[in-house]
């Protein structure tokens, strides 16, 4: 049995079968399932709902022969089940997906120097018309030069391209946002558990909490090193359980967690003895004890401006640039920070006196 609209047989339907149903030619479908302008918003409705009615779908094989193109995307990105690079992965397949694009991944190993490289290179022999580089540890410099428009998130590695668009660079302004709390909070200085050194990530992560203390005028104490894991926190959380330390910033949320574990362990209460600050904002941070205060990427919204950029060079590749826009930033704050105890005590004896 056929759909309504079909021309006839029992093939897939056509663009022609579409047109037919829409009441437009095959030229104007081409042109909306292609995205491109003059279409009114009416024509465009019309032709996708027709196509949805007798269940048609685009021969992309067939568009890339006409245009030179695959309309594929690639993303190089590193084979780890963490919470960030796993979320901006997931961010970047919807992304492509809504895009009208489809996504190939090839994933790194840490530790592996050629890893990028040779993920590129199975890319670009794909065929795929733009790259992703999502590669968030440092392996070396990249020696390597593609034909394709190419989108970097955050510090990762940059190979020569026609055109490299660079998204999501903001772990240094999200660090100062939250050293910046526990400042405002009354907090003479912050301490740090950074993530692994070669990620670019923990490297501009120290680097937002250094300046944030700079601007202040506020001593930079000796980092923790953690390597991502709460366990890592709790190690850290054994060295800042002291009586000198009043706040802390961990570079994420499981380290942050791990933190306060072993401060209460230590028989230190969070926020009255030590606040603390994660970074992420995953979603367990709003259910441990207590809800940790942290800063949230924007990973989607990360994912879908790049997205955008990397379309827009790769059909429009005469045209100048878009403007990406400014990252939001977010600060989410619940009960793992307050002023500190000098602070506290002297607010609550100004109001005895009154």
């Amino acid at each position: 049995m056929t759909r309504s609209g079909r021309s006839g047989g029992t093939s897939a339907p056509s663009s022609k079968d579409v047109a037919l149903a829409a009441g437009v030619s095959q030229k104007t479908v081409s042109r909306v399932f292609n995205n491109e302008q003059y279409v009114s918003a009416d024509v465009r409705r019309r032709v996708l709902a027709a196509a949805e009615e007798i269940g048609y779908r685009p021969n992309n094989a067939a568009r890339a022969l006409a245009s030179g193109r695959t309309r594929s995307i690639g993303i190089v990105t590193l084979g780890t089940a963490l919470y960030g690079p796993a979320s901006l992965l997931a961010g970047i397949e919807r992304a492509v997906r809504n895009s009208g694009y489809a996504l190939r991944v090839v994933s790194t190993l840490e530790g592996d120097p050629s890893g990028v490289a040779g993920a590129v290179e199975s890319l670009l022999e794909q065929g795929v018309d733009g790259i992703v580089v999502s590669e968030p540890i440092d392996e070396g410099p990249l020696s390597l030069r593609v034909d394709v428009p190419v989108l970097v998130f955050g510090s990762a590695p940059v190979p020569a391209a026609p055109r490299i668009i660079t998204a999501g660079v903001i772990s240094e302004a999200l660090a100062r946002l939250a050293t910046d709390h526990l400042l405002d909070l009354g907090h003479e200085t912050v301490h740090h558990i950074a993530g692994p050194r070669p990620w670019y990530a923990a490297r501009d992560r120290t680097e937002g909490w250094r300046k944030a203390l700079r601007a202040r005028g506020a001593p930079a104490p000796p980092v923790v090193d953690g390597d991502w894991s709460a366990r890592s926190g709790y190690a850290a959380g054994r060295v800042l359980a002291d009586d000198d330390v009043t706040a802390v910033f961990a570079a994420n949320d499981d380290m942050a967690i791990g933190l306060i574990r072993a401060l209460l362990d230590a028989g230190k209460r969070v926020p009255e003895d030590v606040s603390v600050v994660g970074y992420d904002d995953t979603p367990i941070s709003a259910y441990v004890t207590p809800p940790l205060t942290t800063v949230r990427q924007p990973f989607d919204a990360m994912a879908s401006t790049g997205l955008r950029l990397l379309v827009h060079a790769i059909e429009q590749p005469q045209a100048g640039a878009l403007d990406p826009g400014e990252p939001p930033l977010e600060l989410v704050v619940r009960a793992s920070t307050a002023p500190p105890r000098s602070r506290t005590a002297l607010g609550a004896a100004g109001a005895v006196k009154q």
